[in-house]
């Protein structure tokens, strides 16, 4: 069985109420993630909430670490920032191994070696 992780619609930017409704979640909710950094929000000057598509993927991902950890919203907080490094590093690394040749090389410019060889 298969389940959309979001909703797709036309709208790029959502209001603090679009995007509770396309999240599930109460919008008092979604401001304190805004106030804890669990979520990128702009301001605009009437001082309402706009927020970006991509966020719904941040929100799914904290409500996951929140259920399948019992994470508090701080540790949350702490463990995306290093997942978002890993994968940052993860993605440096795959580049670097790639030289220009193209085959793997290790960090000596050797060629990279394999498990069990």
């Amino acid at each position: 069985m298969r389940y959309a992780l979001i909703h797709a619609t036309r709208a790029v930017r959502l209001n603090l109420g679009a995007f509770a409704r396309e999240s599930g979640t109460h919008p008092e909710l979604v401001r304190r993630f805004v106030a804890l950094g669990l979520l990128e929000a702009h301001q605009d000057p009437s001082g309402e909430l706009w927020f970006s598509r991509s966020e719904l993927a941040a929100l799914g991902r904290v409500q996951r670490l929140r259920a399948g950890f019992s994470l508090n919203y701080a540790a949350i907080g702490l463990v995306t920032e290093l997942l978002d490094r890993i994968a940052t590093l993860e993605a440096a690394l795959r580049t670097a191994r790639v030289g220009p040749a193209g085959p793997p090389v290790g960090t000596a410019g050797q060629p990279a070696r394999r498990p069990g060889g």
